[in-house]
C-alpha cells in the first residue's frame, strides 16, 4: 500500500510553530517511504476563515520546503482539498449512515448513535440525568504512544442545526475519501481518536495507522506554546532573515532525534532516518536559542556565493548598497561569525560609510567589564600610530601599550573594536582593521578617545 499522508490545517490567523512541525513530519513520512503528501484546507468555519491566512499558511509551507503533492494549487484526483467544497459529499455519507442507522436527527441537528447497552445517569456536569452508552473501547496501536484504549459514553454531533458539520466527521469522511493511511497529528487529539474510531467502524472502512506527536511547549514555564508566544509563529523567524533549511533542521529536532546524533544535518539525511517509532513520547520544549544556533551552523556552512546573494538582499534592504569589490572581503570576513542574516546591516555597515550607528548597550557591556574605553583607545594610540598596519604589527603596539599602562594586550582588543565599528562584535579582530584601512581606524579612534 501506498503511504498517504496529510496535513490539515484551518486558515484562520497564523502559521504556528506547532501547525508546520505536524506538517512537516508528514511530510518526512511521505518522503521517506515514497509516499503521497496532501494538503488538505479545513475551512468550514465561515466566520474566521480568511484568504489571507490561507496565503500564510501556503507560503510558509513553500518557504519551509514542505512542497504537497494533492492540494490547493497542486491538483489531485481526490479533490476538492477544500473542506467548503465538499458539502455535497459530506451530505451524502450522512445519509449513509442515517440509512444504517447510525445517524439521527433531534432538534435539528444530526447525531451518531454508539452502539452499546444504553442507560440514564446523572450527570454532574448537566446537573441532571442523562443517557449514556457502555459501548466496546476504541483501541489503537499508536505508533508514538503505544496501545491506546478509549470509549465514547454517548452519542456525539455530526451535523449542527445551522447545517454546517462538525470537525470529527469531516475529518473522517475526507480521511476515507483521500486514501489516507497514517494520520500523524498532536498529542491534543488523541481524545479525539475514539469518535473517529467509532466512524471509521460505522462507514466499515479500514482504520488509518496513527502517530499522536508530543506537543510543543513555551520556552519558560509550563503550557503548550500558543501564537502568543515569543517566537512561535514562522513568519517571524522569515521576517528575521533566518535561513527556511535551519528552521526546518530545528523543527525535526521538536520530539525526534537523529540516529547518527547529529543536530544539523542536509533534508536528504534527514529523510533517510526519519522513522514514526523512532518519536519521542516526551513533549519537546522549544528553544529559540537553540534554534538560533542552528541557523548559525546553517548559516556558516552556506556555499559562499548562496551567502554571498543572501546577504547581498539584505544589506540592500537596509539601503546599503556598496561596490561588489568592496563588499567581496567583507562578507568573506562575516561569513564565520555572523550568527544570523538580521544583524547583517550592524554587523558589516560601518564598513561602507562613517555614518554608523554605535550599540550603547555594547559600550555600557565595555565600561563594566575593563573600566573606561575611551581611556583605553587613548592609551593605545601613539602605539598603533606607529604601527605597520597587519596583524602583527598591530599585536605588537597592543603589547608596547600594555606594558606602558599595566594592562594585558588584550584589555585594548574590545574598546578600539568598539571604536572603530560601534558594536561589540563582528568579524575577526584584526579583519576588521585590515579592510578598514589604518587611515580610517586612526581617524575614527580619534574621534572616540576625544
Amino acid at each position: 500500500m501506498t503511504t498517504r499522508t496529510r496535513f490539515a490545517p484551518s486558515p484562520t490567523g497564523f502559521f504556528h510553530i506547532g501547525s508546520a512541525r505536524t506538517a512537516l513530519f508528514n511530510w518526512l513520512f511521505a518522503r521517506h517511504t515514497g509516499g503521497t503528501f496532501v494538503l488538505r484546507i479545513e475551512d468550514t468555519d465561515k466566520e474566521r476563515n480568511t484568504d489571507e491566512a490561507l496565503r500564510v499558511i501556503l507560503d510558509g509551507m513553500r518557504w519551509l520546503g514542505l512542497q504537497w503533492d494533492e492540494g490547493p494549487e497542486a491538483g489531485g484526483a481526490r479533490g476538492p482539498y477544500f473542506q467548503s467544497q465538499r458539502g455535497d459529499l459530506y451530505r451524502a455519507q450522512l445519509k449513509v449512515l442515517a440509512d444504517k442507522g447510525r445517524a439521527y436527527e433531534r432538534d435539528g441537528a444530526w447525531w451518531f448513535r454508539l452502539e452499546g447497552e444504553r442507560h440514564l445517569e446523572f450527570d454532574d456536569f448537566a446537573k441532571r440525568e442523562v443517557e449514556k452508552v457502555r459501548a466496546a473501547p476504541a483501541v489503537i496501536d499508536d505508533l508514538v504512544r503505544g496501545r491506546v484504549e478509549r470509549a465514547e459514553d454517548r452519542d456525539f454531533v455530526l451535523f449542527r442545526a445551522n447545517g454546517e458539520p462538525v470537525f470529527h466527521f469531516v475529518n473522517v469522511v475526507d480521511d476515507i475519501a483521500m486514501g489516507i493511511t497514517h494520520v500523524i497529528r498532536g498529542e491534543d487529539h488523541l481524545s479525539n481518536t475514539s469518535k473517529h474510531v467509532e466512524l471509521f467502524r460505522a462507514f466499515g472502512a479500514p482504520l488509518p495507522t496513527y502517530a499522536h506527536i508530543p506537543l510543543i511547549l513555551k520556552t519558560d514555564g509550563p503550557g503548550k506554546m500558543s501564537k502568543r508566544d515569543r517566537g512561535a509563529l514562522v513568519e517571524e523567524y522569515r521576517a528575521r532573515g533566518y535561513l527556511p533549511e535551519a528552521v526546518r533542521n530545528y523543527l525535526c529536532l521538536l520530539g525526534w532525534t537523529p540516529k547518527d546524533g547529529r543536530t544539523v544535518l542536509p533534508i536528504g539525511d534527514i529523510i533517510a532516518q526519519f522513522e514514526l517509532r523512532d518519536i519521542h513520547q516526551a513533549n519537546a520544549r522549544f528553544d529559540e536559542r537553540k534554534m538560533a544556533s542552528v541557523n548559525q551552523d546553517t548559516l556558516r556552512a552556506l556555499p559562499p556565493a548562496e551567502f554571498a546573494r543572501l546577504a547581498t538582499a539584505r544589506l540592500a534592504a537596509a539601503g546599503i548598497a556598496p561596490p561588489a569589490d568592496r563588499l567581496a572581503p567583507v562578507l568573506a570576513a562575516a561569513q564565520p561569525k555572523l550568527s544570523a542574516l538580521e544583524h547583517l546591516p550592524e554587523f558589516v555597515g560601518y564598513f561602507f560609510s562613517d555614518d554608523y550607528a554605535r550599540s550603547p548597550e555594547a559600550l555600557e557591556g565595555l565600561s563594566r567589564k575593563g573600566g573606561d574605553p575611551a581611556a583605553r583607545v587613548r592609551e593605545a594610540l601613539p602605539s598603533l600610530e606607529a604601527a605597520a598596519w597587519d596583524a602583527p604589527g598591530i599585536d605588537a603596539a597592543l603589547a608596547a601599550a600594555a606594558a606602558a599602562h599595566g594592562q594585558k594586550p588584550s584589555a585594548y582588543m574590545a574598546p578600539i573594536r568598539y571604536g572603530v565599528s560601534g558594536q561589540a562584535g563582528g568579524p575577526h579582530f584584526h579583519d576588521v582593521l585590515a579592510l578598514l584601512g589604518k587611515d580610517r581606524c586612526l581617524a575614527r579612534l580619534r574621534a572616540f578617545a576625544a
